[in-house]
Parts: structure tokens; sequence; C-alpha cells
């Protein structure tokens, strides 16, 4: 990139399957911290979150200035002029767009219309990315989205870069067409070393130099630890979806209360595992030590940190969580499985413990560990505030992608 793009003052555009999502918080806070640091952002969504999903100030403004592709193209004037755009602008790039469309597809009919549903979300996209003068566009996620940001890229004729999680995509790397968005990109950014190493096994080793490290991030000013409790109030902070290991941890719960009777389990949020949670704590007689507390915002899952002694995530399959990160600028261990990245940021014995997934056992005996010795407990939660102030400040990883934006791509580097 040349030296007249390090002060450009164009926008670049986000874009994420649905924004802002309760889940995805992280991304809203990316959103803010790379504004922070100097870079205009126009964010952008394919779908449109209901309102009432938010309680939170601030996902309510993120709603209100974000545009929303599908409820755009839902106006056949508007769908039509964009596309017509594009054709007077360039026909062969509108061709070679819909031939680009076409050739990522999967197998079967079902995707090949798929591809052309993005297509047309993509030419509704990049006219509003040209209309706003967007000089780059980034994505979160490398399935459907992407696939639009891909298309949308090439029709507006500026560079486009995604945000890679993991681990669902590694699982359907030919669905996506991973190999050749990573090819097709101006650069990518792996959130862990381990999801970079995924990300360079499927791909060509001509793009590795453009895969980066930006940690998802919190402001650890934000989190504190209140005085007081018996060190045996456990946390649970996530989605009830199979794949997090409620049910689990609702089993490991059964047993510590059996050394522990004092001991608490509150779960914050909601999903498809919680009737099933619900019913297993109560037939295990444990649902007076546990409490479902639903959906919680920023603020008030930094208040439940605040008051908790330690959070456990025994998941089955994870990125790595910005719960950790919550967890740890409060000041308090946590206790998670041993899968991907996660023990990137939860060192075994130093900031938590890292257990082997589905390991009852050991869970069990991990947290009746931290439970029988609040001062290891207490020194670890200081080790790990340290972790996230020096690797997952959202500040400072904000700066790092907005830097990563302004001369495009990591010119070799994977960290600051």
């Amino acid at each position: 990139m040349t030296g007249d793009s390090m002060t450009d003052d164009r926008p670049i555009a986000y874009l994420t399957g649905d924004y802002p999502k309760v889940s995805h918080t992280f991304i809203l806070r990316e959103v803010q911290a790379v504004r922070a640091a100097g870079v205009p952002v126009l964010t952008c969504s394919v779908r449109k979150p209901a309102a009432e999903a938010f309680m939170g100030d601030e996902e309510r403004a993120a709603r209100a200035e974000t545009f929303y592709v599908i409820e755009a193209a839902k106006n056949p004037l508007r769908l039509l002029a964009a596309h017509g755009r594009a054709l007077l602008r360039s026909p062969g790039t509108w061709g070679a767009t819909l031939a680009l469309a076409i050739r990522m597809r999967s197998p079967g009919l079902k995707a090949l219309l798929w591809q052309l549903f993005y297509f047309v979300e993509a030419g509704v996209l990049a006219d509003h990315l040209a209309r706003n003068r967007v000089r780059h566009l980034h994505n979160h996620f490398a399935n459907s989205s992407c696939s639009v940001a891909v298309l949308a890229a090439k029709l507006a004729g500026i560079p486009f870069s995604f945000t890679e999680h993991g681990p669902a995509i590694f699982f359907e790397v030919d669905r996506w067409s991973l190999p050749e968005k990573i090819a097709r990109a101006s650069f990518v950014v792996a959130i862990t070393h381990f999801c970079r190493a995924q990300l360079m096994l499927f791909s060509s080793p001509a793009d590795w130099s453009k895969i980066a490290i930006v940690h998802c991030g919190v402001a650890p000013a934000a989190y504190r630890r209140e005085p007081g409790g018996n060190g045996k109030r456990v946390a649970f902070v996530g989605r009830l979806d199979p794949v997090k290991g409620a049910l689990l941890l609702i089993e490991a719960m059964a047993e510590v209360l059996k050394a522990h009777p004092d001991a608490t389990l509150t779960l914050a949020g909601d999903g498809p595992a919680r009737a099933g949670a619900e019913a297993r704590a109560k037939a295990l007689g444990i649902d007076g030590s546990v409490r479902f507390a639903g959906f919680m915002t920023q603020g008030q899952v930094a208040d439940l940190l605040a008051r908790s002694d330690m959070l456990v995530l025994p998941s089955f399959a994870e990125g790595l969580p910005v719960v950790y990160m919550e967890a740890l600028a409060s000041r308090i261990p946590v206790v998670a499985s041993r899968v991907a990245g996660v023990q990137e940021l939860v060192e075994d014995g130093v900031t938590g413990y890292a257990v082997p997934p589905g390991d009852l056992p050991t869970l069990v005996d991990r947290i009746i560990r931290l439970m029988d010795n609040p001062n290891a407990a207490r020194d670890m939660g200081l080790a790990g505030r340290s972790v996230v102030e020096q690797q997952f400040d959202i500040a400072r990883e904000g700066a790092w992608l907005a830097r990563l934006f302004r001369q495009g791509g990591p010119q070799g580097r994977l960290r600051p």
C-alpha cells in the first residue's frame, strides 16, 4: 500500500452475518477500538436482528447505524438499480463475479442457488460500499457472510480481509471454499496461533505470510473484583448450547457439592440446552444450589464475574471465548477444556486449569482444588489479569488491526 494509504480517510466496512449479535459482543468492541485508533468504520450485516433481542444501549445504537443487506435487497427497485450500476460500470467484472460465485459452489442444486443468492446480496452491498467511498471490506467468520464479502469486494473493486475464529469452519473447508477465500484476501486474521495453524493447513504456503494474529479482547478497566464471598461461587457464561458443556458442568457440581455443600453455580445465558440442564439439576437434587440467570448484558456479566470465585466452561469445542478474558480481567481463575487455542490464555496451573474435554473426574477435581485453596485461586486470578492486560486489551488489539488496514496486511508480522 502506498504512503497515501496510510492517511486515507475513506472508511473501511465491517460485515458479519448478524450484527450486532448478543453472543458476538467482541465484534462490537473491536469496531469501537478500530474507530478509536483513527480508522472510520461503516458497519454492515447480511441479516437484521430483531430489536427485542437487545437490552444494552451500545447494541441498540449499533443496530441503528448498520446497513442490512437482505433488508435493502427486498426492495426490487434498489436491487435492480444496484446490479444495473454494476453492469454499466464494468460488464466484465459483473460477469466475472457471477462466474466466481458459481465456481465457488458446493455440489448440488441447493448449493448453487445459495451462491446465486450471495451474488444478488453482494451486488446490493457493493453498491452501498461504492456510494460510501469504502476502501476496504473486512468480514468476521469465513462462512456465508464471507462468501458475500468475496463477491462484493470484487464488484466494488476493493480489497477484502476476514477474521476466522474456528473451529466449525475447519470441519466444512470445502463447503465454504476456505482455500479460495484465503488466496483472494489481502490478509487474513486468526484469533489464536492454533487458528492460524489451521488456516495454514488449508491454504497455499504462498499465503501463509499474510495470516496475522489479532486477539479478541476486552477493556480490563471494565472488570473488577468485589471483596467477600466464600471462594465457592462458580459462574458459567455462554450460550446454553450442547457444545458448551453445561450439562457436564451440572454433573460436576453434583459431585462438588458432596465436598462443599455451600458451593453455588450461576449459569448466565440461554439456548437449546437449558431445559435439559435444568431438568438434570432437579433430578440430581441440586437445583437449590444452581441458578439459571438467562441472558445478561455486558454490564451484568461483569457484575456476575465480580461476585464469582471462578469461571468454569467445560466446552467440547471452542475457538477462544471472550468470557475467559472477562473472567481473568475480573481476577478470577478459569477452568476450561483443553481444546483448540484455549491454552494460549488459560495456562494450566497458572491462570486456572485446562482439563481434558469431557473428563468429568478431572473437572470435578480442579473445581474442588480451587475451593480448597482460595489463596491459590487468588494468585491465578491475579496472574490472569496480568495476561489480559498485556495480550488481550481491546484497545491494543484494535490499534494493531487498524494498522493492518492502513498498511494492507501484516507485512510479515504475526503480532504487533
